[in-house]
């Protein structure tokens, strides 16, 4: 459920603003959105890990607030990484 350390620097490396960037809302959306990922395959094949789920929401929102948070502060970032990760809205 987790994403391992060779798959976050990937998506660090794919989202990074500049080199060693780490905290930018994209890096960080970014990471989310793959972890969102894994713990939406994981629950096809466990429906009733409900705790795992509760963390599931708390991530969403989590991502949901920094996109917000970015789109206040600049449009075109925005949309350009809502466009690179594919997510809706």
């Amino acid at each position: 459920m987790s994403i391992t350390a060779g798959r976050k620097a990937e998506v660090i490396a794919d989202n990074a603003r500049a080199a060693g960037d780490t905290g930018s809302p994209e890096v960080q959306v970014s990471i989310l959105t793959e972890r969102i990922a894994n713990l939406t395959e994981h629950f096809k094949t466990h429906a009733k890990d409900n705790h795992s789920r509760r963390g599931l929401l708390v991530l969403v929102n989590k991502r949901r607030s920094l996109l917000d948070y970015l789109k206040s502060r600049d449009a075109t970032r925005y949309t350009d990484l809502i466009t690179k990760l594919g997510l809706r809205k």
